[in-house]
This record gives structure tokens, C-alpha cells and sequence, in this order.
């Protein structure tokens, strides 16, 4: 494989209309993960604070694509740069990209290869935010994103697939992303929920998710744009990307059947589409590493381990007292290490052999060290997403105008309205004097209008009928 990648190099005459156009369609599924991360969030969080979700994670989208085009494409994967930490600025401001192929996409032009690539980047420090749902404001929300991807996931990125990277080098498996994508955010929401503090009322006042028909609907997002995020990372159309799509899909049922049986067993015999759609995830991330590398089979295992694994995990948080408002690590965090791991133990080198790569493989193989190098790069990438974004985020606060945790007031207002000035739901409320009165009738919130509801009732007391009208306007809704 290592000569294949060689001999094209330099020559684009092996570019293949097909690997292209496949890659192109993943490109345009991962991006639909953005949007979906963000309705899912929306969902986990109080209506308050749903709209600001929603637009961190598309915002992120425009901040981190700049990046990408500035510096972030050459520091994560360039295959020039000599050293095993960073890349060099060779394809600074995408120059020299064009249609010569990368190394690590040899059929494809090197322009495609940098869009999908960059849509991996993007989605990843929207992952991250979550730890920090509620409380951050979004001026110096934005900054971090633009500093933190720089910092944090373009080193990972190149350690782990530029043809020099030390883990790549190594023998580090690393298909889709568990480590750059997954265990970098996971910790750094860990990080994020850890500096900024505990929302106000935590411990003591009862978080639930407000909108579960957005969790679903965010959670159809991803499940469908992972099939482009695993599967294109075959970066051709080839029976490696059709396995690799298998697995995923099989991961994410068995993820979601497991955390809902464990879950309807601990709560009380009810099942719930919030514990299904956050096992489903679970199954989704942990099989992230490993998609080109096992087979159908060991996906079931990946779903049931990270399923129950990341159930538990969510304990940590009222066992360790820190507050993961949207449970980024337990489901990111921990479903990442618990499919590096499991890599090291499934991979299978007759699945890489589908498109000619020649791995040692995991135990099954016989290749007892690959779980020692699924580990090593499991810690790697925790311990410099954690550290460094601490060190981030404490800079941040001491410069002036880009403190992160959003005032008092705005915390209990919502960061819709102190953030944005936007209301994600608005509807009527009926006031305590007028329970009780005859033929109360609401109207109001026409169909595609953000309008006050109105409220009209008539009053029959001892002194005649008459008719009052009113109307009601309030940001908010159930769990706000």
C-alpha cells in the first residue's frame, strides 16, 4: 500500500470519477451532522437556551472552515511536512492542493480530499461546546473554537493520519476519527464544564430535556450523515467504504438496544426515545476507529460495550460533581476510548485487505501490541485535548471582553434572549386570576407565525356577562 501511495503522488492521471463523486457525497453528509449535533442539543437542554445551541454548532461550521483554508488543512494532513507532530504551511491558504492527489487519497483530487477533511474539523469543537450548554457566552465561544481546533485537533488529526504523524507511524488504528473527533471533544467538554463551573441550580434543581421530537430528529441527522463520515473515510467507492457503512449502521442499533435495556431497567420498566437515541450515538462513536478494520459481527459487540459503557458513565457527573451539561464525555469521551480499545482487539486484517491495505490486525489477528497502540494513542489524545484546553480556557478568561460563563441574570434568562435576543418558542400563559372563569378559549400561534397566543374568556358574575380579551407573549417553554 505504502508503494501504491508513492507511485501516485505526483500523478493525477489515477483519479477516479467515481471515488469522487462518493467523496463529494460524504463531504455533504458530514455537514449535515453540524446541524444535527445542534438539534439534538437543543433537545437535551431547556427550551431557554435551544436557539444559541442551534447556532454554536452551525457557527462553528463558518469559523472553523476559515481556519481550515487559512492554516488548519496544512497543520492536520499535510504529506510534506517532515516531523511527526505538526505540519508545515505548504498548503496554507489551500495553494498547492488543486487537483494533485494526497497521499492518503490517492484516486481523488487533493481539493476534494481538503472539503471533506474540513467538514471533520468542523463538526468536532461543536461536539465540544456542549460540555459547557447553558453558560457560555458566544463572542469568546467563537475565539475558542478558532484556537482550539488550531491547537488541539489539528495536532491530533496529524498524529494520527499524516503519513509522518508519531501515532500514525507507530501503528496507531485510527479509520474515521475516535481519536481526533471523539476523544478530543469529549475532553474537552470535560474540560469546558470543569473551568467554567456548574450551572446555577445544579445538584439541587432537576435538568430534563425539553424537546424530545428535536432529539430524535438530531439524532436521524447523524446516524444518516455517518454513513458519509465512515464510509467516505474508504476516501473511494470501494467494498472497504461498503463495510465500513455496514458496521456503522449495526453499531449504532446495537448501541441504542443496549442503553435502552439498561436504562429500562434502572428507571423504573419505561423505555424513552432520549435513552435509545443516546445509545444509538454511542454505538455511532464507538465504532468511528474501527470502521475499516472489523467485521459486521464485532460491530454488535462495539454497540452493546459502548451502549452500557457510556450509559454508566453518565453517573460520573453527579458521582464527581462536575457539570457535563449535555454528557459530551460520557457519550464522546468515553464511547472514543472504548472503540480505540476495542480496535485493538477486532480489527481484523482481512477487512483492511478489501482495498489492497495490509494491517497487522488486533488479538483475533494475533497482534497482541495493537491494543498497547490503541492505548497509547487513547491517552495521547485525551491528555493534550484536556490540558490544553484548560490552558485555553483560563487565558480567555483574563482577557478582557472574552470572559466565557455568561452573567447571572443571563443564565437564568436563557442564553437565547441574553445571548441573542431570540426566543425559540414563544406562547401563552394563562394568569392565576383567570383560572376558574367559564368558556375559556385560547387562538393565537397561527400556524408558521410567532404570534402571541390570545386569550378570550367570558365572565359571568353577579353584576352580568361580559367579554375580555387578552394576550400573552412569553419566551420559553416546558423544562425553561
Amino acid at each position: 500500500m505504502t508503494a501504491l501511495l508513492k507511485r501516485y503522488d505526483n500523478d493525477t492521471s489515477h483519479i477516479d470519477s467515481g471515488d469522487t463523486a462518493w467523496i463529494l457525497v460524504s463531504a455533504a453528509l458530514v455537514f449535515i451532522m453540524s446541524p444535527g449535533v445542534g438539534y439534538f442539543y437543543s433537545g437535551m437542554a431547556r427550551s431557554k437556551n435551544a436557539v444559541s445551541l442551534v447556532f454554536l454548532c452551525m457557527v462553528a461550521m463558518a469559523v472553523v472552515s476559515v481556519q481550515w483554508v487559512i492554516w488548519g488543512y496544512s497543520l492536520a494532513l499535510s504529506d510534506t511536512a517532515s516531523n511527526p507532530f505538526i505540519g508545515n504551511l505548504s498548503y496554507g491558504l489551500l495553494l498547492n492542493v488543486g487537483d494533485k492527489p494526497h497521499a492518503n487519497a490517492p484516486s481523488i483530487p487533493g481539493d476534494v480530499y481538503a472539503v471533506f477533511q474540513c467538514m471533520f474539523a468542523a463538526l468536532t469543537p461543536a461536539l465540544a461546546l456542549g460540555g459547557a450548554a447553558e453558560r457560555v457566552r458566544i463572542f469568546p465561544a467563537i475565539l475558542f473554537c478558532f484556537v482550539w481546533t488550531t491547537i488541539v485537533y489539528d495536532p491530533i488529526a496529524y498524529w494520527s493520519w499524516a503519513p509522518k504523524g508519531w501515532m500514525y507511524v507507530m501503528g496507531s488504528l485510527d479509520y474515521a476519527g475516535g481519536t481526533p473527533v471523539h476523544i478530543a471533544s469529549g475532553f474537552a467538554a470535560l474540560a469546558f464544564s470543569i473551568v467554567l463551573g456548574k450551572r446555577k441550580g445544579f445538584g439541587y434543581e432537576k435538568f430534563e430535556p425539553h424537546n424530545y421530537l428535536n432529539i430524535i430528529l438530531g439524532t436521524s441527522l447523524l446516524w444518516f450523515g455517518w454513513f458519509g463520515f465512515n464510509g467516505g473515510s474508504a476516501v473511494a467507492s470501494n467494498g472497504r467504504a461498503g463495510m465500513a457503512s455496514a458496521v456503522t449502521h449495526i453499531a449504532a442499533c446495537m448501541g441504542g438496544l443496549s442503553w435502552s435495556l439498561v436504562a429500562y431497567f434502572r428507571n423504573g420498566y419505561k423505555f424513552s426515545s432520549f435513552h435509545f437515541c443516546s445509545g444509538a450515538i454511542s454505538g455511532l462513536v464507538a465504532i468511528t476507529p474501527a470502521s475499516g478494520f472489523v467485521a459486521p459481527w464485532a460491530a454488535l459487540v462495539f454497540g452493546a460495550v459502548a451502549g452500557v459503557a457510556c450509559h454508566f458513565a453518565v453517573d460520573f457527573k453527579e458521582k464527581f460533581g462536575y457539570d457535563d451539561a449535555l454528557d459530551v464525555f460520557a457519550v464522546h469521551g468515553v464511547g472514543g476510548v472504548v472503540g480505540n480499545l476495542l480496535t485493538g482487539i477486532f480489527a481484523s486484517k482481512a477487512v483492511a485487505a478489501l482495498n489492497g491495505s495490509e494491517i497487522g490486525g488486533g488479538w483475533i489477528d494475533h497482534h497482541w501490541k495493537q491494543f498497547g497502540y490503541q492505548l497509547a494513542g487513547s491517552c495521547a489524545g485525551a491528555g493534550w485535548s484536556f490540558v490544553v484546553t484548560c490552558l485555553i480556557l483560563v487565558i480567555l478568561n483574563y482577557i478582557p471582553g472574552l470572559r466565557l460563563r455568561i452573567h447571572e441574570d443571563g443564565e437564568i434568562s436563557g442564553t437565547d434572549v441574553a445571548e441573542m435576543g431570540e426566543h425559540g418558542y414563544k406562547y401563552a400563559t394563562i394568569e392565576p386570576n383567570v383560572l376558574g372563569r367559564d368558556n375559556v378559549s385560547l387562538s393565537g400561534l397561527e400556524q408558521g407565525n410567532a404570534r402571541p397566543a390570545t386569550l378570550t374568556f367570558e365572565d359571568n358574575d353577579a353584576s352580568g356577562k361580559s367579554s375580555i380579551t387578552g394576550s400573552q407573549e412569553k419566551p420559553g417553554a416546558v423544562g425553561s
